[in-house]
Parts: C-alpha cells; structure tokens; sequence
C-alpha cells in the first residue's frame, strides 16, 4: 500500500548515512515498507535528509525538495518531510520559502520524526541499522558534533557540541552489524581524536578500538577524521602491530603556513603539523595518508599558496582531497573576514593542487604493479569488478578494476595481481 511505504533520501557525508539507517531501522519494525531513492515517487511519504554544510551541498539538498515539491503538486506523493542539517540550519527561512513541506526536522530528531508518523521509537533497536549500502561494509558514528572551533566549519552550530558514545553501546551496534555480515567496519566522527573526553575526561579512542577488535568477524577497522592536534599517540602502534585496522590514516591538516592555520583557527602549527605526519609515515610503514585542504580561504596569499603547493609536491600525500573555500553563514570566517578570493582564484588554485596530486597518485600507483593486495568487492560495473584495498575508503578514494571474467562475488576479499595503474586507480587480476 502507497500510504504504507516510505521513501527516504540521503544527501551528505556518511554521518546522514547512518542517520538514515537507524530511522529505517525503526520504520521497518512500525512497519512501513521503505524504499531510498531519490527519483523514486511511488512511496505516499518522501523524508529528504538533507546537508547543509558547503554551498553545492545546500544546492543540491533545495533542488531535491523541490523536485519532490514538484512531485506532491501533481500528486504522486502524499506528505513531503525535511531532516537534517540544512533544516537544522535554516529551518525558519525553508517554512517561508518552500511552505508545501508538511514538517520540517533538524538533527538528532528522529524521536520527533517517529511520533509525526505514529510510530512509537523503539529503544530495544537504538543500536540497530537497516543498512542502505551494499551490506559489507558500514560506518559507526561513534560520536556526534564537534568541540573545534575552526573558523571555516559551520558543523558545530548544527550538529552541537561533542558528545561521545559509550564504548559499550559501540561494541553492541558493531556486534549486530559483524553478525549482520558486515567485514568492514568504518568509525565516524567530526573528530576521532577527540572520542572520550568528554565522557571519560580522556581519549578514550584506542581502548574503544582495541574492544572492537575482539569482534572476530570483522576482517578491517577503518578509522576516518583524525584531528591532528593532540592525536591521540597511542594509535600508532595500534594500527602498526594490527592487521585488521587498515594502514589507512585520514589527517585533515587543511593548509599547512602559520598564517592559513591561524586564520582558520586551528589548534596546531606547521611544525606540529609536519612533526605528526613524519612520525606516522615513519612509524607505521606502508601506510596510505590522506588529507583534505582548502583553496581561497580568506587571508591566503599568493606565498601561502606557493608553501601549500610545495608542502604537497614535498610530503607525497598517497590521497588528497581539495575543497574550494565556501563562505559559510554563521561561522567565524563570514563574521570576521570578507570573501575577497575571486571565485576563478579559488578554483584554478584547486585545479592547480590537484594536478600536483594527480602526479603523485600516477607515480605512487606505478609501484603496486606486480603486487598481489587483499581486495574486497564493492560492485561490478559492465566488464570489471570494483573493489579496494586497506588504502582507500569507499566513495572517496581509488579502487581496483578486475575483469568479469574472474568471476569474483561481491562483498567478498579476493587475493589480486596487480597488472597495471593509472592515475586514480589499479587494474588486476585474480592471484594464481
């Protein structure tokens, strides 16, 4: 029945993801038929989780609910619902501007979203997930918001202060997930360096590792968003001496000149940048780096973008992500800077860093030619299996192409040959 069936859609980054998952969860057991696509209209009632941090985010989140606006005026859906961050952020201006959503929600609201549906929340499920992924890998938000106050970020103002979960409520969702068939688990947060201070007065973010690595079914632990300042050390031979946590350490250092980190606010320097990726390059060998930066943020001048691109160039990050700097409303960027970087400046310096990385990338993969790597298989495309290595995550990173005649199955890890690169990506083979 129409009136029976939900269609939920998730914009954003992998914290929406699980978000949605757990609102599914108990949507299924009021028993609502779910559906999550975002063209999908045969459902009597669309939620739209939306995301409200860069501009192209909020775009696209607007011209979601209006596609689905459009969709209500003609009477192929019943009731339109808005969540997350973008109505977090906005919520009285999207009443007045798009007044045909029947209900607006912000984060951390899914008691409130239930309740408008008729269903009562059910706490026995608080740590269960429908999953909307391919069901071999899954992330665990193991905290929510953020303690930072980096001038560019409006996530603090949407998503609150830092509030870690238990470690045994971790433990009891990673266990359900692991028995669900999960192989690779992905921790989440704003920061995970910060994990436990809050709670436990400590960083508590190494013991919560080492209790999940009693979980035996899970074959890789990935760790995402580690701040760089006051990292918590105890990591690094965590990750050294275990081979189920992926050699795989995303540092975002966002720029690397005192001038750029102190503009930003961020809580370390140059040298303490530098000091800390050495000593995780040294000390965990073999290990793949990622980083994210920003392009044109306001005060980068043309020598601090000169130290940026030979920071790069120098350091060889083995992933690198780019964003063009997004003057964001209720951060302490808009309210202390002016946006003077022209638009082209911003992006032609974001081009520029990439070509740099894209160098490196081609140059780095050419040395995983003839090796044999563990894979697992996300996918098949047309003539080749997708999969990755420990080195990169889903979505975000590069992955390894294997022809279909290999016949591999999805979701599981295969040994592969690898037989050529390009610059974003490796080719192989089924080993022996």
């Amino acid at each position: 029945m129409k009136d029976k069936k939900i269609n939920i859609v998730t914009l954003g980054c992998s914290k929406n993801v699980v978000d949605s998952e757990k609102l599914l969860k108990q949507l299924n057991a009021g028993g609502y038929e779910i559906v999550y696509d975002s063209s999908d209209t045969s459902a009597g009632t669309v939620i739209v989780n939306t995301c409200g941090f860069i501009n192209d985010a909020k775009e696209e989140s607007i011209d979601t609910i209006l596609r689905f606006v459009k969709a209500s005026k003609e009477g192929k859906i019943d009731n339109l619902y808005v969540m997350g961050c973008l109505s977090e952020r906005y919520m009285d201006a999207l009443k007045h501007e798009i007044p045909e959503v029947k209900k607006y929600f912000g984060v951390n609201n899914m008691t409130e979203v239930l309740n408008e549906l008729g269903i009562k929340q059910n706490d026995r499920l608080l740590t269960d997930r429908t999953l909307t992924g391919p069901g071999h890998y899954a992330y665990l938000k193991i905290a929510e918001g953020c303690d930072r106050t980096c001038a560019f970020c409006a996530i603090p103002g949407i998503r609150g202060q830092y509030v870690s979960r238990p470690v045994e409520e971790l433990v009891s969702e990673a266990t359900i997930l692991a028995n669900g068939g999960v192989k690779e688990l992905i921790l989440i947060a704003q920061d995970l360096s910060y994990y436990g201070l809050d709670l436990y007065k400590k960083q508590t973010l190494p013991n919560l590792v080492k209790e999940i690595l009693k979980i035996e079914k899970l074959d890789w632990i990935r760790l995402h968003y580690l701040y760089p300042a006051n990292f918590p050390m105890e990591m690094i031979p965590l990750i050294r001496d275990n081979p189920r946590i992926c050699r795989y350490i995303d540092i975002p250092v966002q720029h690397i000149t005192d001038n750029m980190l102190g503009l930003m606010k961020r809580s370390h320097n140059r040298m303490e940048t530098e000091n800390i990726l050495n000593r995780l390059r040294h000390e965990i060998p073999g290990s793949a780096i990622r980083t994210t930066l920003i392009a044109g943020h306001p005060g980068e001048t043309k020598h601090d973008f000169s130290e940026l691109r030979d920071f790069i160039a120098r350091f060889r990050f083995d992933r690198l992500g780019v964003f063009k700097y997004s003057h964001e409303e209720d951060t302490y960027s808009f309210k202390e800077y002016k946006d003077e970087i022209s638009e082209d400046i911003k992006e032609s310096r974001v081009a520029e860093l990439m070509e740099i990385q894209q160098k490196i990338s081609s140059e780095l993969n050419e040395k995983f030619t003839g090796r044999v790597m563990k894979v697992i298989i996300d996918r098949r495309e047309e003539e080749f299996f997708t999969g990755r290595t420990e080195y990169d995550s889903p979505e975000v990173d590069q992955e390894v192409l294997i022809p279909v005649e290999f016949n591999l199955e999805i979701g599981k890890f295969y040994n592969i040959t690898i037989t050529c690169s390009d610059d974003f990506d490796l080719y192989g083979e089924l080993h022996g």
